[in-house]
């Protein structure tokens, strides 16, 4: 296997965008509020009775295709993982924009909007390289911080972040009035920032 990771500009998000982001729903993170929330919040792993495809690209606001319709994304970033011609993962980061609610006006702080592998590609190290090449990216900008955000519903993925540092900042139980069976966990990762 050799791998290359290469950093492409946002022009390619429709070729990124065909790598599949679908992953299966086997369990659940509840959240556990204990004396009303005074005695802190605990994540629970539970199987779910019936497990369940989730496809974040089904909503319209999610295509990364779509996203120069939202945001001037100009200062934003692309890193794709090739294996020779094939393009097998890559990874969207946001920066320095200033109607990114997650980047809270921040030009220190990048936030990976999007990572995806190929579902054959997956639990082969991928998502890691693709997420130092972030690492890297964001430490080039002079960032002393890196957020992503994830659900419950994807305990995978909420492995994979603190298998890598980060550390869970925040838990919003009521993010998605449309998605109730859907928590919010904002992950974080304090970088040691390099200048420009």
């Amino acid at each position: 296997m050799s791998i290359e990771i290469r950093e492409e500009p946002t022009t390619a998000l429709g070729d990124h965008a065909r790598i599949s982001i679908a992953f299966d729903v086997r369990s659940v993170l509840d959240v556990d509020v204990r004396g009303s929330g005074l005695g802190g919040l605990l994540l629970v792993e539970r199987p779910v009775a019936e497990p369940w495809i989730k496809d974040y690209d089904l909503g319209e606001e999610n295509r990364p295709t779509l996203l120069a319709d939202q945001f001037d994304i100009s200062n934003w970033g692309l890193v794709s993982a090739w294996d020779g011609p094939i393009r097998i993962g890559g990874a969207l980061i946001a920066y320095d924009t200033e109607s990114v609610r997650m980047l809270e006006g921040r030009r220190d702080l990048a936030v990976i909007w999007d990572i995806r592998v190929a579902p054959q590609w997956r639990r082969t190290g991928i998502g890691r390289l693709l997420f130092r090449a972030v690492e890297s990216w964001a430490r080039t900008r002079a960032c002393r911080r890196l957020d992503v955000e994830t659900q419950n519903i994807n305990v995978a993925a909420c492995r994979f972040y603190a298998s890598m540092g980060c550390v869970l900042r925040r838990i919003d139980r009521f993010a998605y009035p449309d998605l109730p069976r859907e928590v919010q966990l904002l992950w974080t990762k304090e970088l040691d920032a390099r200048p420009r």
